[in-house]
């Protein structure tokens, strides 16, 4: 086991010294002992290291909030422990950093298998939501439901013990490194990279997987080139747990047969000539460093530009368009359902108004790095409870929630709002608040 910098993860290693190292990445929840039954095999053939996510299986809480995050700590433990090229196997999240790295890193990675996976998990939505019941509510509901998402009902049956550790697993997380998790899970999307994956590459799906499907391993099967499909029958998300034989025996086979030990040569890119207009040679010398043009006489003595008083003014850069930024940030704060329906909504007469509000309340205003999105919020939910919008005020009040605030927060906002505001106003604002934080923090079970 390791000692555990901010910037590192705590890792595990089995398994003889002089071989090749095989990386097993955990699932969301999990801890490396997922991969127990896995280990006496693996390690007839590679030093296998297992890692845990901050926060699981008692690691420092530094929380992660991103999967190339997690992937950089995991870089910087291998790099502390000089291991330069490995093979990759991760399940969930654990399959999204594998990813990431063959994308950012395909010289280290000799193969890859990603198990129960996606290329987008789900919605951001629903992993936003389930940091909100998480920061309102803790684990513990998320812990009891978890076999059911994890196992089919029949293994659920049979084993009681694994289904006991699985709840407790989940129960004994950081709840702010579960949160971060699913913040990264929810602004993972690698749809548009799968192409540039060029290891070789597994794809493990159980066939009852409710989680990350079937269907999301076909897409990453059908993205990925040359990537291969195992269907596990029977099996739901944990499939490393609920059907280990299998789980091994295909890792195995993969890793012998596709281990690249060589080093692809990335050959650099051609230089083109890049070909245009002839240039004059007073064009010249404006481009030209110092305004020098071989063959032409040079500035006078005195450092002014020949023919010109001044030299011309610069040309600033033009303005980039604040539209992308501002939508990924409405996304962000209000949820994909939300900005999806407003931009169905709009037609001739509201479009130019819903590009007016993403440009400028979104792209200008909410992504200045004056106060951050907890304090946006919290401005928010004051003048529209003073404004009395309280239609806005029950969506703010959801990208509240988002944001980071508890719903103990959003009740000492209002009560102050009350003061100030009047207390009609707060009343209103106090029961539009009631009914969204009932829904949003209420456990699904």
């Amino acid at each position: 086991m390791s000692e555990t910098p901010p910037k590192t993860l705590q890792y595990r290693v089995d398994g003889p010294e002089d071989a090749p190292v095989l990386i097993l990445g955990p699932a969301l929840g999990t801890t490396w002992h997922m991969w127990d039954r896995q280990v006496p095999e693996l390690t007839r053939h590679w030093r296998v290291l297992r890692y845990d996510l901050p926060g699981h299986g008692g690691a420092p809480a530094h929380a992660a909030t991103s999967v190339a995050d997690l992937a950089d700590r995991l870089l910087a433990t291998l790099d502390e422990l000089g291991v330069e090229r490995f093979g990759y196997a991760g399940c969930g999240i654990g399959g999204a950093v594998g990813a990431d790295l063959a994308l950012r890193e395909p010289r280290r990675v000799a193969a890859l298998a990603l198990v129960a996976a996606a290329a987008r998990f789900g919605t951001a939505d629903e992993y936003r939501q389930r940091g909100v019941i998480v920061r309102s509510n803790g684990l513990d509901s998320i812990a009891r439901t978890t076999p059911d998402r994890w196992f089919t009902e029949a293994f659920g049956e049979a084993q009681q013990a694994i289904v006991d550790w699985s709840v407790q697993m989940v129960r004994t997380t950081d709840p702010g490194c579960y949160i971060g998790a699913c913040e990264a899970l929810a602004a993972f999307d690698l749809r548009t990279g799968l192409a540039d994956i060029g290891v070789p590459t597994l794809v493990v799906a159980g066939s009852e997987d409710r989680i990350t499907s079937p269907a999301d391993a076909r897409v990453l099967v059908a993205g990925i080139p040359d990537a291969r499909l195992a269907l596990v029958p029977g099996t739901a998300h944990l499939a490393p747990v609920e059907q280990p034989a299998a789980v091994t025996d295909l890792l195995v086979r993969h890793f012998t047969t596709s281990w690249q030990d060589s080093q692809p040569a990335i050959p650099a890119p051609a230089q083109r000539p890049v070909l245009g207009p002839a240039l004059t040679p007073a064009d010249a010398a404006a481009l030209a460093p110092g305004g020098l043009v071989p063959g032409q006489p040079g500035p006078p003595e005195d450092g002014t530009r020949a023919g010109s008083a001044e030299a011309p003014p610069e040309v600033p850069a033009p303005r980039p368009d604040p539209y992308d930024q501002g939508m990924k940030a409405r996304r962000e704060v209000l949820g994909d359902a939300h900005v999806d329906r407003a931009e169905a909504a709009a037609d001739a007469v509201t479009r130019d108004f819903q590009d007016f509000i993403t440009r400028y309340a979104w792209g200008e205003v909410w992504t200045r790095p004056g106060i951050d999105r907890r304090m946006r919020s919290v401005v928010t939910l004051t003048a529209l409870t003073a404004g009395g919008h309280l239609e806005e005020l029950a969506f703010h009040t959801r990208a509240a929630l988002r944001n980071g605030l508890t719903p103990a927060e959003i009740k000492e906002v209002l009560l102050h709002a009350a003061v100030y505001c009047g207390v009609p106003a707060a009343n209103s604002a106090f029961r539009v608040a009631q009914d969204v934080i009932r829904q949003e923090t209420t456990p699904q079970e």
